[in-house]
């Protein structure tokens, strides 16, 4: 992430009409790469929850046996930890894409053993809502003129918070606070989903994504996405129980 008015200050934007039109045709390509990438992973995504929903062995076979969901858990947070810290490897060609390859299937796995416990219905309603919410905020975020992307640490302290909140939940295992959770949690990852739409989208926001970081960029819309997607269906399976 840089700051548009230190590449200013560098000469990145100077230059002239020409240069800001390549700019601009060089920030239009980026954004459509990160969202024909995003594209792919949520199709593998789905594709593979519903072989967890509608495979009726899959489905049993997932449930009797937990230890698949922390095996996938494991090796997501370990490429996580990797695209996440290592520049060279979510920028160099192929390795990012396989790198990001590999984590969308073990996040996709980890999804399909996570849906599998809950009715088809559910997962249906969840699925629809995440689709209207994640467009409608996307739309959002490309047209308001408000600058989200100066509250990066605002959120950053709303998910610790959330994490805190997400134990106690586990420990007293009341109804009304697993509500309260995921409807909190779903919030603070639809702020999330605005502000790295933002980081993607540059122009006069304070702060954007390189156009090098498009791996970076679709693993935090994908990250937000999947995120709210998963506290939404908490609430749907919650409030159905």
């Amino acid at each position: 992430m840089y700051n548009d008015s230190a590449n200013e200050a560098d000469g990145f934007n100077i230059g002239g009409e020409g240069f800001e039109f390549s700019e601009k045709t060089i920030r239009l390509g980026f954004i459509r790469k990160v969202y024909g990438i995003l594209l792919c992973q949520l199709l593998v995504t789905m594709a593979i929850m519903a072989i967890f929903i509608y495979v009726d062995e899959v489905k049993e076979y997932s449930v009797a046996n937990p230890w698949m969901w922390y095996v996938c858990l494991v090796l997501t947070i370990i490429i996580l930890i990797v695209l996440s810290c290592c520049p060279n490897v979510r920028r160099q060609f192929p390795t990012n894409m396989i790198f990001l390859s590999i984590f969308t299937l073990c996040e996709a796995f980890l999804l399909g053993t996570v849906a599998s416990h809950y009715d088809q219905d559910a997962v249906l309603i969840a699925v629809g809502i995440t689709a209207v919410v994640a467009f409608s905020l996307t739309i959002f975020a490309f047209q308001t003129k408000w600058d989200f992307t100066m509250f990066g640490g605002l959120l950053f302290v709303l998910v610790i918070v959330l994490l805190v909140f997400g134990l106690l939940c586990a420990i007293i295992q009341s109804r009304f606070m697993i509500l309260m959770y995921a409807a909190i949690g779903a919030l603070i990852f639809s702020a999330y989903l605005v502000f790295d739409t933002q980081l993607m989208m540059g122009g006069k926001h304070k702060y954007a994504l390189s156009p090098e970081e498009y791996i970076f960029a679709a693993l935090n819309l994908y990250l937000d996405i999947i995120n709210l997607f998963m506290f939404i269906l908490t609430l749907v399976g919650a409030s159905r129980d």
